[in-house]
């Protein structure tokens, strides 16, 4: 079974694929870009799958899985090469998601990301927020900022992670990496400790519960540098996520504290790309004197508008403004576009602009197009 494991991992990786799929009673699936892809015609069962557990799970770890009835880790091969693993049960036995894991930290830059992200890694303190759904490479722009932290100052650096993912050389930095089970009992109990260490910068694998979302909140206020993420799709929904995770009673201050420490959220989807790739659509919101306004006074239904108004001026942009961008550069369909945009119809009269500025032959001004837009609307509001 452990050459069976690596074969197919080796697969996955001579494929380019990003997720290996074991489930007891099926075939081994690959996910390719955003499809799933069958390898082979043997099935596995459930003993074969028990075996690849107790095979990749950390020595004493295979009773816990039975008895919580899934567990998270990381594994490694031999040449360094990295993955995360999910195990869980289903109708047919034990199954496993097995994540690729780069073995190079990509740089922001690489990664095309918007370069007023490099302005949120720059930051001494405050709160910053990846978000997005699952797969949406939110771990990957995380290790991207901290390996831009570790190559340019020192700093003492501490990660919390579900499992560890990207490994982080000590650089210009102390980097320490703690794994959820692992290295410590939960994210609450490894940031209440962080706090105690001497910290420059921590980054939170995940806001889970409202303990960990104080905690954050608290250290980002006392002057430390915080970076975490959300499964939230938007800058506006992650500070609706946050502010409601609090007791009713509490949600003023929460309001009134984030609308201080919240210095950016960067929000990420996957999208197809002409080549059959994908690229990356991101919304920026950087906090400004008007943003933070806006949080405290529970405004949250303008930020979007303020986000586009601030892109040539503070870096920020729509997730509609960057598939704009995406469309315009050859990247994506205009079919892609609306059917990823936060609003469609918004997003179709601005690529019609966009078409109509390139057909007259003036010089292109994404800027102008969404600001114009923004002015369209507003007076057919006031009409």
């Amino acid at each position: 079974m452990k050459e069976r494991l690596k074969l197919y991992l080796d697969k996955l990786k001579e494929y380019g694929g990003s997720d290996l799929h074991l489930s007891a009673g099926a075939k081994i699936h690959i996910r390719i870009n955003a499809d799933l892809h069958i390898l082979g015609n043997e099935k596995l069962t459930n003993e074969e799958m028990i075996e690849i557990a107790k095979k990749i799970l950390p020595t004493g770890k295979y009773d816990e899985l039975v008895e919580a009835e899934e567990f998270d880790c990381s594994y490694a091969l031999y040449d360094g090469r990295r993955f995360r693993v999910n195990f869980f049960y289903q109708v047919d036995g034990l199954s496993a998601v097995i994540r690729n894991i780069p073995k190079n930290i990509l740089s922001l830059d690489e990664l095309h990301l918007p370069p007023v992200v490099k302005n949120l890694a720059d930051l001494n303190h405050g709160l910053v927020l990846i978000t997005g759904v699952t797969r949406s490479g939110k771990t990957t722009t995380l290790a991207a900022i901290i390996d831009r932290i570790n190559q340019n100052r020192k700093k003492h650096i501490i990660t919390i992670e579900d499992p560890i993912e990207y490994v982080h050389e000590n650089i210009k930095s102390l980097v320490s990496q703690r794994a959820v089970g692992i290295n410590t009992r939960s994210f609450a109990n490894a940031l209440r400790s962080a706090l105690r260490e001497d910290i420059d910068v921590v980054m939170v694998g995940e806001l889970r519960d409202l303990e960990t979302v104080r905690m954050a909140i608290d250290a980002a206020n006392t002057g430390h540098l915080v970076f975490a993420t959300l499964h939230t799709h938007d800058a506006k929904e992650s500070i609706n996520r946050i502010i409601g995770m609090f007791p009713k009673e509490e949600q003023d201050h929460v309001r009134m504290t984030l609308s201080f420490v919240l210095d950016g959220v960067v929000s990420q989807r996957l999208i197809d790309t002409l080549d059959e790739g994908r690229t990356l659509a991101v919304e920026v919101m950087i906090r400004t004197s008007r943003i933070a306004e806006l949080i405290l006074e529970n405004r949250d239904n303008e930020i979007l508008e303020m986000m586009i108004r601030g892109k040539e001026t503070y870096g920020s942009q729509s997730f509609d403004q960057s598939l704009l961008d995406s469309y315009n550069q050859g990247k994506i369909s205009k079919e892609e576009a609306l059917k990823n945009a936060t609003v469609p119809s918004d997003l179709k009269l601005m690529i019609q602009e966009s078409e109509q500025v390139s057909r007259d032959g003036k010089v292109f001004d994404k800027e102008t197009v969404s600001e114009n837009f923004i002015d369209l609307k507003s007076s057919s509001n006031e009409e």
